[in-house]
């Protein structure tokens, strides 16, 4: 049930079913969220995550229509080791440099029992990294399948887990050990790789935005912000409801480096050997977190019909067993009425919640978990020929829909819900990028003073020097993205008061 919070609406206490409302404790409204929508859960190992099936069931949703477009794009799906040796690292001296202190280690291979308790003993005799990103595994077959310009490219993908030691978790945001999917490519040619780069970039942002309903910024990443190794990173940023920037997903062309430390290399068409160029590129299970901080509100989370894993979730009221008789045959009709219809490529997917419980609670529970559209349907409902619908993007409005009009518009109706939460989050963004400032007094104040009504980005112009960059450390900022829609004309470096002629995202970021 709902839970009051302070605040004033038309004279009275605003009523909440989050505890913690986003303006008052932003992180702690975001743990609430996940728990009151049963998504997730902190595990016995520190910094590690149980996805519960209303979580998982989004991830699902998620990496199912990511990978028909892997697919569609000419990749291949396919599985590396999870353990990778430590001499294979250590060959991408960047590489490694960038991961070192994230990596866990694996020293040794048994355990034996000594004084009631078991010890590690059988230490191995060189240790193995806990898979942080594959390229160097992947690197090694990449050296021994490419002979040959006819080889070439080579576009695979792995769905799997990696682990990155992480001391501030934080749930689907930053844990040790998240799920993701990491593509790696291999060309013949700069151009082909760099067009890679950009195709699953473009990827990305249809996902996001298309699919989750998040409007980002594409980008190039400033050297300081490059995935370690790489010769460019390309970007998808974010805003969430706190003002804070999270990278959403990343392209990374990386030249040649990878394919000299791996020996990545081909005869070329006229006999010659070279080295390939290489990509990689990935998403994880942060999007969920990106999810949560973008459409949330104080009642709970809301998700986007695409990626709902119940579009439509039917609660039949029914106080007694001749109540019961009428409303459960009804309700599953209902069901079956609606799964004639075809929402976003699928049938819309639909789930009768008969739980022995409360109505009221059950309506607060989906209201929480955010389902779309909640559907009540009682005797009085039946008798009338209607259901009473709340669409999650205004809960407090429950409307009463005849059947005969509410079934052949499901489709309608969902996708209008998937336009509203695009349109509120991105007038929600473009209200909190600051255009105005010009100098680095004003950048200062304004980064130095923000709160929770006045937290955003700053898009200026940049001189593009690793020292300017440096000096925004104090600040706790960083440049998110050079985006790719850049002004014609010069400009002033916001930092520096140097000509610069490219405009960078700056914010504060997860």
């Amino acid at each position: 049930m709902s839970n009051k919070n302070q605040g004033q609406q038309q004279g009275k206490p605003k009523k909440t079913a989050i505890r913690f409302t986003r303006e008052a404790d932003f992180p702690q409204w975001y743990q609430e969220v996940i728990k009151e929508a049963d998504m997730a859960e902190n595990s016995g190992v520190r910094g590690c995550m149980v996805i519960k099936p209303w979580g998982f069931g989004i991830w699902e949703n998620l990496q199912r229509r990511l990978d028909k477009r892997i697919r569609e794009t000419g990749h291949e799906n396919c599985y590396f080791p999870l353990f990778i040796p430590l001499e294979l690292i250590e060959k991408e001296a960047a590489h490694v440099e960038g991961f070192a202190k994230e990596m866990a280690v694996v020293t040794h291979h048994r355990l034996v029992a000594k004084d009631g308790k078991l010890e590690p003993a059988g230490e191995l005799e060189s240790p193995l990294v806990v898979r942080p990103t594959s390229e160097t595994m992947i690197g090694e077959s990449f050296a021994k399948w490419i002979r040959s310009y006819r080889d070439l490219p080579v576009m695979i993908n792995q769905w799997a887990n990696v682990v990155r030691w992480e001391m501030r978790p934080r749930l689907f945001l930053r844990t040790s050990e998240f799920l993701w999917q990491e593509g790696h490519t291999a060309h013949a040619t700069e151009q082909e790789a760099r067009d890679e780069t950009a195709t699953m970039l473009e990827e990305y942002r249809a996902l996001a935005e298309d699919w989750l309903a998040i409007p980002v910024i594409p980008g190039e990443k400033s050297e300081s912000e490059r995935f370690p190794g790489a010769v460019e990173t390309h970007t998808i940023e974010a805003m969430m409801q706190d003002g804070k920037a999270l990278q959403a997903g990343t392209s990374h062309y990386l030249g040649q480096n990878f394919a000299h430390a791996a020996d990545i290399k081909f005869q070329d068409k006229d006999g010659g050997e070279s080295y390939c160029h290489t990509t990689s590129w990935g998403v994880s299970t942060r999007m969920i977190g990106a999810m949560i901080m973008t459409h949330g509100d104080d009642d709970g989370l809301r998700v986007p019909p695409t990626i709902a894993p119940h579009q439509v979730v039917i609660l039949p009221i029914a106080r007694d067993e001749d109540a019961a008789a009428r409303v459960l045959p009804a309700a599953d009709e209902l069901a079956e009425k609606l799964k004639n219809y075809v929402a976003f490529g699928d049938v819309v997917r639909v789930h009768v919640d008969k739980r022995d419980m409360n109505t009221g609670e059950k309506r607060w529970s989906w209201i929480k978990k955010g389902a779309p559209i909640i559907v009540e349907l009682g005797p009085r409902d039946l008798d009338e020929g209607s259901v009473m619908v709340t669409k999650r993007t205004r809960i407090h409005d429950k409307t009463s829909q005849k059947v005969e009009a509410f079934v052949p518009t499901i489709t309608e109706q969902l996708v209008l819900i998937q336009y509203a939460l695009f349109d509120e989050a991105t007038a929600y963004r473009d209200a909190r990028i600051k255009t105005d400032i010009a100098d680095f007094d004003a950048f200062k104040t304004y980064f130095e003073n923000e709160d929770v009504h006045t937290a955003g980005f700053v898009r200026a112009y940049w001189c593009e020097t690793a020292e300017s960059e440096e000096s925004l450390k104090d600040l706790g900022v960083t440049i998110r993205c050079l985006p790719y829609d850049q002004p014609e004309d010069p400009g002033v470096c916001v930092i520096t008061g140097a000509p610069a002629t490219k405009q960078a995202i700056f914010a504060k970021a997860y």
